[in-house]
C-alpha cells in the first residue's frame, strides 16, 4: 500500500469556496491540496454561470440587431453564426482556466486532477487523470463537491440522450425546436437566448405556474415576457414518456388538464434540478451523513458529523449559487480563525438572467404571508421609472416589502439592471437602514436606480 502523504488541508472539489479556501490557507504557510476531476476553477467558470450569461449576451445582441428598426436603426437580416458564439464562449473559459493556474503557482495550493475518494477517517485515495494513484493524509478536510443535473426517471427520457446546460452551452448548430423541459432558471435562461438565436423553443412543466419559489406576478410576468419572444410555455403538463434521440427527431407524450398531448421537436434540454455529488466517493467512511436529499448535514458553521471535516456549497445545502459558496468560504475561514460565524440568518441576493432579468433579496410576499407577517406591500411598475420611457425597456415591476419597525424585509425587480439595483437595497438592509433612506435618497436621474425613490414613496405611513 502506498504510503500517505501529510497535508495540513486538502479539499475535495476546486468549486467557488473550496479554492479561495484553499488558496487562503496555502498563502498562510500551510501544505494544502485541492482534488478536482475535471474542471479547473469549478463549474462557474467552466460550465455554469459565466459560460451561460456569456452566451446569452450573445443572444441579446442578436435580439438588439433584430429590433434596431425600432430605434431608427436601419440593419440588415440577422443570422447567428453559433460556430462563432460557442467560440467567444471558449475563449472565455480558457482564459478562466489560466488565470486558476495562475493563482494556484501564486499561492502555493496544489491542484490534484483525478478522481478522490475517502477511505478512512482523514485519508483520501487519488485516482490521478494521467495514471496513477496517490493517498494522502489530512488534519482537516473540506468538502467541496457541488452537484450535477438530476435526469427525471421519465420513460425513454435517458435513451433520447438529453441535453444538460453542459451540452446546450457547447451546441455549435442551432436546433429548429428545442424541448426544454422545466421552467426554473437555469431552463429558462437558455429557452429564451435559444429563442433568441432562431430556435423554436417550448418550456413543459410540471406545475401550474413557472418559478415556484416566486411570487404568483413575478411567474405571471416572467411568462408574459417569454412568450411576447414567441417562447411556448405548456404548465401543468407531466412528461408520460419521450421517444427518438435529441439532435435529430424527439417526440414528447405530455399529460395536460385537457388531455395527452404530443411534442415534436429536434432536440431536448433537461433542466429539472440539481443533485447533490455525494454518492460513491466514501463518505461513510469518515463518517460523514447525509440528509434524506442528498446533501451532506451540517451545522450552521457548516461543520460535518465528522471531526475536522467541513461542507461547502451546495453539496451542504447551501443556495446553488457561487456568491453563496464563496460566503461558506468566509464562514469557515474566520471560524478556523477563532471566529464565531454562522450561515443564520444571512441575506442571499440572487438573478435570473433572461431579458429582462429578475432579482431578488429577502423574503417574497408568499413567504411572509405563510409566515403570517404584518408586512406592508409596494409595487411599482417599471413603465413609471423615466430611464424606461428613454430605452423602451418598459416591461417588469418592482416590489418590496417593509416590516412593522419601517425596515426593509424583501425585494424583487424584473426590469433592465435588475441586479444592480437590487444591490442598492441589499446595502440598505445590511444597514437595517428605514425604507424612507432610499426613499428619500438623492439618486441620479434618469437612472433605474431612481425608481426606488418613488417604489418606497408608496410605503403606508404607520
Amino acid at each position: 500500500m502506498t504510503e500517505a502523504e501529510r497535508y495540513d488541508a486538502v479539499v475535495i472539489g476546486n468549486g467557488e469556496g473550496g479554492k479561495y479556501l484553499a488558496w487562503d490557507m496555502a498563502q498562510a504557510g500551510q501544505k494544502v491540496a485541492v482534488m478536482e476531476r475535471r474542471w479547473i476553477g469549478g463549474s462557474c467558470p467552466n460550465i455554469n454561470c459565466l459560460p451561460s450569461k456569456n452566451e446569452i449576451w450573445s443572444a441579446g445582441v442578436a435580439h438588439t440587431v433584430a429590433h434596431a428598426g425600432e430605434y431608427g436603426v436601419v440593419a440588415g437580416p440577422v443570422s447567428v453564426d453559433m460556430k462563432t458564439v460557442v467560440a467567444r464562449k471558449r475563449a472565455m473559459v480558457e482564459s478562466l482556466v489560466a488565470f486558476h493556474l495562475e493563482r494556484y503557482e501564486a499561492t502555493g495550493a496544489e491542484l490534484v486532477m483525478g478522481n478522490a475518494r475517502l477511505v478512512a477517517p482523514g485519508t483520501i485515495q487519488v485516482a490521478l487523470n494521467d495514471g496513477g494513484m496517490r493517498r494522502l493524509a489530512t488534519e482537516k478536510l473540506f468538502l467541496n463537491l457541488g452537484t450535477h443535473a438530476t435526469i427525471p426517471p421519465v420513460p425513454g427520457l435517458a435513451e433520447t440522450r438529453p441535453l444538460t446546460h453542459i451540452e446546450a452551452l457547447e451546441l455549435d448548430r442551432l436546433p429548429a425546436h428545442l424541448i426544454v423541459l422545466g421552467g426554473g432558471y437555469v431552463g429558462l435562461e437558455l429557452a429564451q437566448a435559444y429563442r433568441r438565436f432562431g430556435s423554436r423553443v417550448t418550456v413543459v412543466d410540471r406545475g401550474p405556474r413557472l418559478l415556484k419559489r416566486e411570487d404568483e406576478d413575478v411567474s405571471d410576468e416572467v411568462r408574459l415576457i417569454l412568450e411576447a419572444e414567441g417562447v411556448e410555455v405548456l404548465l401543468s403538463a407531466e412528461v408520460a414518456n419521450v421517444e427518438g434521440r435529441s439532435a435529430g427527431s424527439v417526440r414528447v407524450t405530455v399529460r395536460t388538464p385537457d388531455g395527452s398531448r404530443m411534442i415534436e421537436g429536434t432536440d431536448i434540454l433537461v433542466a429539472a434540478g440539481r443533485t447533490p455529488n455525494t454518492r460513491g466517493i466514501g463518505l461513510e467512511e469518515a463518517g460523514v451523513a447525509l440528509t434524506d436529499p442528498g446533501t451532506i448535514k451540517v451545522n450552521d458553521r457548516l461543520e460535518t458529523t465528522a471531526k475536522d471535516v467541513w461542507a461547502i456549497g451546495e453539496c451542504a445545502g447551501s443556495p446553488q449559487f457561487t456568491h453563496a459558496s464563496l460566503d461558506d468560504f468566509r464562514i469557515i475561514r474566520d471560524n478556523l480563525d477563532g471566529g464565531d460565524r454562522t450561515t443564520t440568518g444571512r441575506l442571499m441576493p440572487y438573478c435570473m438572467f433572461i431579458d429582462p432579468p429578475l432579482a431578488r433579496i429577502g423574503m417574497s410576499e408568499a413567504q411572509a404571508r405563510a409566515n403570517g407577517m404584518d408586512l406592508r406591500v409596494v409595487k411599482l411598475p417599471m413603465k413609471a421609472v423615466l430611464r424606461t420611457r428613454t430605452t423602451s425597456q418598459t416591461a417588469g415591476f418592482m416590489k418590496a416589502l417593509v416590516d412593522p419597525q419601517d425596515r426593509i424585509a424583501g425585494f424583487t425587480m424584473i426590469g433592465s439592471e435588475a441586479g444592480e439595483v437590487m444591490a442598492v437595497v441589499q446595502a440598505a438592509m445590511l444597514g437595517g437602514l428605514s425604507y424612507s433612506v432610499l426613499r428619500d435618497a438623492v439618486l441620479a436621474h434618469p437612472t433605474m436606480a431612481e425608481g426606488l425613490n418613488a417604489l418606497f414613496g408608496n410605503v403606508a405611513k404607520r
